[in-house]
């Protein structure tokens, strides 16, 4: 289960100059100090009032407030008889085609039917370990209900080199959606700020005072009357970005069920959005590979349906 810990501690004279995060791993000793560090990150948590960096070095009568979001009672993933859609697969990466409504990583209620437990079973227990046991060869995310291409690394050199790759913006995702309401600009980039809601915990929303950094490129295959088919691709990727962002502009995705709160003309079960083109620069040839996967059926046949409004 998820909890949110609050944090609520002045800095005492003999605890000046420790680093933020490892001053309150100290202080709450039941929470990780990775999930500190997210928090931090996230800007759930704040030194005087304002989001600091992790390495931020705390003085005496500084005050710290605000939640962590830490994870209880589930500890590894365990391998699993699930079937997966290989695209590509050698040595080092496999690229996977996700179905919607697969959880990537085992969480409360999806403990034994997500991509890792999958992948563990395919791959015998050899793949990457960086990111934990929960999270075993993940080396990007895409939601549950968002459907497509994520690469996973069998070692932690492929992971180590992919992950560098993401954070360089220098691996290519494009994205394929159904969105609400016709587009007067045939294309064009959102570039707001992303970070945890403050009160809803579950939602990220634009924030320009403690958000990261978040940019989204897109352009409009077809205007569907009071819809649009669109294409996006991602420079960075924070969670929810796309969703967060078309919402942000008036554009929420069909069947969203957090971002938008009108009604699809046809059932959905989940956001109408398709991951349908992964490029990146092999970890270990001098390579640059690409994948593409067309979207599933009920994309496909609400797309039909738009087009016969």
């Amino acid at each position: 289960m998820e909890y949110d810990d609050a944090v609520d501690v002045q800095v005492s004279e003999e605890d000046a100059g420790k680093r933020l995060d490892a001053y309150l791993s100290e202080v709450y000793k039941n929470i990780s100090r990775s999930a500190i560090q997210k928090a931090i990150k996230d800007g759930t948590v704040l030194h005087n009032g304002k989001p600091a960096k992790s390495n931020k070095k705390v003085k005496a009568g500084d005050v710290l407030g605000g939640s962590v979001t830490v994870e209880r009672g589930l500890t590894t993933a365990k391998p699993v008889n699930i079937p997966l859609d290989i695209v590509y697969e050698d040595k080092d990466v496999v690229v996977i085609n996700k179905p919607r409504g697969m959880v990537v990583h085992p969480a409360p209620g999806h403990e034994r039917d997500t991509l890792v437990n999958a992948l563990l079973y395919h791959e015998h227990g050899n793949i990457s370990d960086i990111n934990g046991l929960l999270r075993p060869g993940i080396v990007h995310r895409i939601d549950r209900d968002t459907s497509g291409l994520l690469v996973c690394a069998k070692n932690n050199s492929a992971h180590m080199k992919l992950a560098v790759q993401l954070k360089k913006h220098s691996v290519t995702r494009k994205y394929v959606a159904l969105c609400y309401n016709s587009f007067k600009e045939m294309s064009g980039t959102v570039d707001e700020p992303l970070a945890r809601g403050k009160t809803e915990r579950k939602k990220v929303v634009v924030d320009r005072v403690s958000g990261r950094r978040a940019v989204t490129h897109y352009k409009v295959l077809e205007n569907l009357g009071n819809f649009a088919y669109i294409e996006c691709e991602l420079e960075t990727g924070r969670t929810h970005q796309i969703r967060v962002h078309m919402k942000h502009i008036g554009h929420p995705l069909v069947g969203d069920p957090v971002y938008s709160s009108s009604k699809p003309p046809f059932n959905t079960n989940g956001q109408m959005l398709h991951a349908g083109l992964l490029g990146f620069d092999h970890p270990s040839v001098a390579k640059y590979m690409e994948f593409y996967v067309k979207p599933p059926e009920d994309f496909i046949r609400g797309l039909d349906i738009l087009r016969g409004l």
